[in-house]
Parts: structure tokens; C-alpha cells; sequence
């Protein structure tokens, strides 16, 4: 029976809360070494969101729609699932420090005991954006900082308008 899983596809899933300059370094790479990538949005039930997963989304379909080979896709079941959905055999996460290496070695061998077919590739953050966290972003955008460097012009805009509103 041949496989229906494409090695030329990827999928990058994360809650993207918001999308920084970081995940977009990612994508970019990503859509030079695979024919198709998927962004994956999905929620963590250990975090809670800032902006709704359709808001995510959105932001997402925005910054990234000069790319011609990247679809931004919302799931919600296990991201070995929606990778399997997908039709790819790639799931792609980036890596910025040495606690992200212990936290995805460990989700990589789960994720490679519930579907073996389901490859996990790891792309490591570069050094400009390896401080770079959605949570340190959305306390910045809270307390009134400069986001300039951090996040695109239409993600920087929302995220000063979310904090403005809450609070």
C-alpha cells in the first residue's frame, strides 16, 4: 500500500500569541525547504490566550501572504493528529533555548509513540530572536514598551490595541 503522507510537507503548529518576528523566521526558512507548509494554530490547555484562536489565525493569514506555498490552517486535536490530516510527514518546531530542547525531545518521542510515520524536525531560533517569547511581548505591549523589533506592523497594532482594551 503506498503511503499517503508527502515528505515535501510540513507542518509548524504553535498557539502563535502572538506571531513574532521569531515564528516568522521559521516560516520563512520552512517555505525554502519544503514544497508546502502548513501553519498549524491550536490552543494549549496549560496557556492561557490572549487573542481567540480566529484572531491568531487572521493575524497570521496577514504576514504571511506573500509566501505562495504556506497555508495557516486552526486545529484543535493533537498536533501529531492535524500533522497526519494534513497529508505531511514533517512536523517542523523551533528551538530557542536549552529548556525548549528538553520540553520538545520529550513531546518528539511521545509524538513518535502515537504516529511513527510523523517526523519531527527541529529548526533552531537565531541568535536575534532567541529571547523572544509571546508571553515577554504581551507584557511589553501591557506596560507601554517599544514592540518595533519584535513583532510585523499589523500583529504590533493588535496587540497594543488588546492591551489598551484590557486594561
Amino acid at each position: 500500500m503506498p503511503n499517503s503522507l508527502s515528505p515535501r510537507a510540513a507542518v509548524y503548529t504553535g498557539t502563535f500569541d502572538p506571531v513574532h518576528h521569531g515564528h516568522l523566521d521559521v516560516i520563512a526558512r520552512c517555505s525554502r525547504l519544503f514544497d508546502r507548509l502548513i501553519v498549524g494554530v491550536g490552543n494549549n490547555p496549560d496557556k492561557k490566550t490572549y487573542f481567540t484562536i480566529d484572531e491568531r489565525v487572521e493575524l497570521l493569514r496577514e504576514v504571511t501572504a506573500g509566501y505562495g506555498n504556506i497555508e495557516v490552517v486552526k486545529f484543535e486535536a493533537l498536533a501529531v493528529q492535524f500533522v497526519r490530516k494534513m497529508g505531511a510527514r514533517i512536523m517542523v518546531r523551533g528551538l530557542r533555548t536549552l529548556s525548549d530542547m528538553e520540553y520538545e525531545f520529550t513531546m518528539s518521542l511521545m509524538n513518535a509513540s502515537l504516529d511513527a510515520e510523523i517526523e519531527t524536525v527541529f529548526l533552531m531560533a537565531r541568535e536575534e530572536f532567541s529571547h523572544v517569547s509571546s508571553s515577554l511581548l504581551r507584557q511589553i505591549a501591557l506596560l507601554g514598551g517599544d514592540l518595533s523589533k519584535f513583532l510585523p506592523e499589523p500583529v504590533k497594532k493588535a496587540l497594543i490595541a488588546k492591551a489598551k482594551a484590557s486594561g
